[in-house]
């Protein structure tokens, strides 16, 4: 279940409101005595994160599902930037000790052989809290009824990625929905990989990236991001990109980019920008870290939808 970006919060008795995390959704399956990790495109995520896996294996429950997000960190700030370093070298035991993950669970799914996806949202974070044994590792996601303004203005205190609404009696559906909303503290999502520019002066690897969306079918470019990365990043993504080398431009239209490479539009970047301009580009924008749990064909642009009146 997805939620929907919305413009503005609000505060309802008949809503709930919960931190929003900055990492990588997971949906982790216990039938008897395997347990299986996915991502948001199903990919299995157990040997990635084996000390995720090896807490779920701990746990005296042995039937759910359940959704969560995995962070960087065991804090109460996560950093995808430092999932990104650890996922650069993920099979790494090095890694491991030196980028700690946890994973914040919000959400059951199943339960001992019972679908509780019919059941209200409040009725299954009970459960949800009773099913497991919760520790540094696997962290139950607390949430606050009916007052989301204060909360936002607590999230936008303390530096939070974000915060999530999400209506107290919704059922769970396995789509994006308005039953569930999202308010950023800072503006970022995905954007698709679609060329590169030759590095100048000292510069290793690649100068930028230029990137892009699709809407309708056809990849919008929505700028070049130039900052961001580390000498070793460039010199790693620019092996990608050499593999990904084309002579077609994917954009709908030829980007006013001097040296410009083009790739066959398969990385997804998470980047962080200021905000968007009226020429449909980005402001200042930033290279956060690749993502393998999106498709490129699913990364649209992201437009925060006007709120109808609620009770303040």
């Amino acid at each position: 279940m997805l939620g929907t970006l919305v413009d503005e919060p609000f505060s309802d008795p008949e809503w709930i409101f919960e931190k929003k995390f900055d990492g990588e959704r997971c949906l982790v399956f216990c039938n008897g005595e395997s347990v299986k990790l996915y991502s948001r495109n199903k990919q299995r995520l157990d040997n990635e994160y084996p000390e995720i896996h090896e807490a779920f294996n701990q746990q005296e429950c042995r039937s759910f599902i359940v959704d969560g997000e995995i962070v960087a960190g065991t804090g109460k700030l996560g950093s995808f930037e430092q999932l990104q370093n650890r996922m650069n070298v993920r099979m790494s035991t090095a890694a491991t000790k030196r980028v700690k993950v946890a994973i914040h669970i919000f959400d059951l799914l199943y339960y001992e052989g019972y679908d509780l996806r019919q059941l209200p949202l409040l009725a299954r974070k009970k459960l949800l809290k009773q099913a497991l044994s919760y520790n540094k590792t696997l962290r139950y996601s607390s949430h606050v009824i009916g007052r989301g303004a204060p909360y936002f203005v607590t999230a936008c205190r303390q530096g939070w990625e974000g915060v999530m609404a999400k209506r107290a009696a919704s059922r769970y559906v396995s789509r994006r929905s308005r039953d569930w909303l999202k308010f950023k503290m800072v503006h970022g999502q995905e954007f698709v990989v679609g060329g590169y520019t030759v590095p100048g002066g000292s510069r290793v690897g690649f100068g930028a990236l230029l990137i892009g969306y699709y809407e309708r079918g056809k990849l919008h470019y929505a700028g070049k991001v130039g900052t961001g990365y580390t000498e070793q990043l460039l010199a790693t993504l620019a092996t990608k990109l050499a593999s990904l080398q084309s002579n077609k431009n994917p954009f709908a239209t030829v980007p006013k980019v001097a040296n410009a490479h083009w790739v066959r539009p398969t990385l997804v970047a998470e980047i962080g920008f200021t905000e968007w301009t009226k020429a449909g580009k980005l402001r200042h924008p930033r290279f956060e870290g690749l993502r393998d749990d999106k498709s490129a064909r699913d990364v649209v642009r992201e437009r925060p939808q006007k709120l109808r009146k609620r009770k303040s």
